[in-house]
């Protein structure tokens, strides 16, 4: 920093040294000190001691620099409001700092912290905060004292817990806490009245918080955690909520109570494990924005996911009935109810056509299962998520309304030929087994479009496949696959679709070019030289032509 800047309260300026005729009126250098400096976005290594030559600061902005510490006559700028230190390589802050009575607002983000000095609390004027990015193991307890902050943001660092104490900061309206090691958030932070929004995203959080005392929080950001349960009873406590992020976790069921948020404009509950949903969500009345992507919705077809929030919000208020049970509640358990019926959803059975016995760990699908459907028509089968090693069985009992049958993430080790009665099929999920081939009989699925076939064992492309004519989907991404047929794939006019990824195969035939249906075709992960990553990063038209272009003349 040139000399002349620390001075510039001190000394003449030089035009007044060139033009005596100043009047008093215009001697601006006497009347006023300099309030503002911003030194941003230079290559400041260290800063002069001379600092304390300018009293009258009230900003000071070092951003984006180089430097590794700070001048201890920081500490003399006691008119200092606002000092940005942020970006830089700092390791420490001087204690002097906390001397500062008028300071508001702190930024030291993007620094090589690794603790902040002990008595931070004496900073008692202090609004705003910013200490992320930084590698903070720990809060000092002082924190406590910050009654006036406004925001702080922890966001970044490696804390694996929080103070208890902050709850004592009354004024705080926005905590961020992203991207940390938090398991759990303290019970006592339940009781910070004033706090807004809170940032909760990229830890490893569990469950929701509690937060009986927080009727002010409008906004909660928990995405990417590993929270399994929505508790009804702390959602409950949230009624100013407008925005709910969730994505990224593993929850697997909404409760009914979501619907006292009568707030909420944006709920984000994409990439969890639901499968189905409460409909008296489609009653909020301020809720523009709902996103699902990425769950395994049973009840509701994908295509209705892709047409947006209010279309699906329509549909949720055309299911609701005011007679039947919710979607999410199984019939009352009453003297009359067999304990075997009680296992099974027969509101979804009659009102959904949706037979579900999934992520029950179960060796076998009881009897009492099929026995629930009595003579009512099921279009949806989903024993996804339990151990079965074959397919049950009394499947056939369905054979004359089953479209949809989802096996996913068993140990099925080979297909009956109960399986290829199901003439209606039209969807069928077997991702996740441990299948190695398909029988022939599959031939008799005339309607089939789509197959997941992903992780699982097969060494060769499964031959029965050529032969449904009506397949618009095939998904063998994580087997061995070793080669495919370019010839019996182009007479399957109808398959868009075709995913190979992480297969075995060692080349790709150039007269798959002449599939021109596939709109998506999926190769990344294979052995194979040619096409190039960059070829296959253009896309499908792009490798197809590329295909084509080898054809051997």
């Amino acid at each position: 920093v040139p000399e002349h800047v620390w001075r510039i309260n001190l000394d003449t300026p030089e035009e007044a040294q060139q033009n005596l005729s100043f009047g008093a009126a215009d001697r601006w250098w006497e009347q006023t000190d300099l309030t503002k400096l911003i030194l941003a976005s230079n290559k400041l290594q260290s800063l002069s001691e001379d600092v304390q030559l300018l009293p009258a600061l009230t900003m000071l902005d070092v951003h984006d620099n180089q430097l590794t510490s700070l001048p201890s006559a920081l500490g003399q700028l006691e008119n200092l409001q606002k000092l940005d230190v942020s970006h830089n390589k700092l390791r420490s802050l001087p204690e002097e700092l906390l001397q500062l009575p008028r300071l508001r607002s702190l930024l030291v983000q993007h620094n090589e912290l690794s603790q902040l000095p002990e008595g931070l609390g004496q900073l008692l004027s202090l609004e705003e905060l910013d200490v992320s990015n930084n590698q903070l193991t720990a809060i000092p307890t002082s924190f406590a004292l910050l009654v006036n902050l406004v925001r702080l943001n922890l966001a970044c660092n490696q804390l694996k817990e929080l103070p208890a104490d902050l709850s004592a900061m009354k004024s705080l309206r926005q905590l961020d806490c992203t991207k940390n090691y938090l398991e759990t958030v303290p019970p006592k932070l339940a009781t910070m009245a004033s706090l807004e929004q809170l940032y909760l995203r990229k830890n490893k959080l569990r469950s929701l918080p509690e937060l009986p005392s927080c009727k002010l929080l409008k906004e909660l950001h928990a995405g990417e955690n590993q929270i399994e349960i929505l508790n009804a009873e702390n959602l409950k406590q949230l009624s100013s909520l407008c925005v709910l992020e969730l994505r990224d976790n593993k929850i697997k069921a909404v409760p009914e109570e979501i619907t006292v948020l009568q707030k909420l404009e944006r709920l984000d509950l994409a990439n969890n494990d639901i499968s189905r949903l409460p409909y008296t969500l489609g009653n909020l009345p301020q809720l523009k924005f709902l996103a699902l992507e990425g769950n395994p919705m049973r009840t509701i077809r994908r295509d209705l996911l892709q047409k947006g929030t209010q279309e699906l919000l329509k549909y949720l208020r055309s299911k609701i009935q005011d007679d039947g049970p919710g979607p999410n509640e199984e019939p009352p358990v009453t003297a009359m109810t067999l304990p075997s019926q009680s296992k099974v959803n027969i509101h979804a059975i009659t009102t959904l056509k949706l037979l579900e016995y999934s992520d029950k760990q179960a060796a076998e699908i009881p009897e009492a299962v099929f026995d629930a459907v009595g003579a009512n028509p099921v279009a949806t089968v989903n024993f996804s998520k339990n151990q079965l090693r074959e397919i049950p069985p009394r499947l056939v009992e369905l054979k004359d309304s089953v479209c949809d049958l989802s096996l996913g993430f068993n140990k099925i080790s080979s297909i009956s030929s109960e399986l290829c009665l199901l003439q209606k099929l039209t969807h069928l999920d077997l991702r996740n087994n441990v299948l190695t081939a398909l029988p022939e009989e599959m031939e008799a699925l005339k309607r089939l479009h789509t197959i997941n076939l992903a992780f699982n064992r097969f060494k060769v492309f499964p031959s029965v496949l050529y032969h449904l004519p009506a397949l618009e989907t095939i998904l063998l991404s994580n087997n061995q696959v070793g080669s495919i047929d370019p010839v019996q794939l182009k007479g399957m006019d109808k398959l868009g679709t075709l995913d190979l990824q992480n297969n075995d195969l060692l080349q790709v035939p150039p007269e798959l070019g002449n599939c021109e249906n596939l709109r998506s075709l999926l190769l990344e992960g294979n052995p194979f030289r040619t096409p190039r990553a960059a070829v296959l990063a253009k896309g499908t038209a792009a490798v197809l032509e590329y295909l084509r272009s080898r054809i051997p003349s």
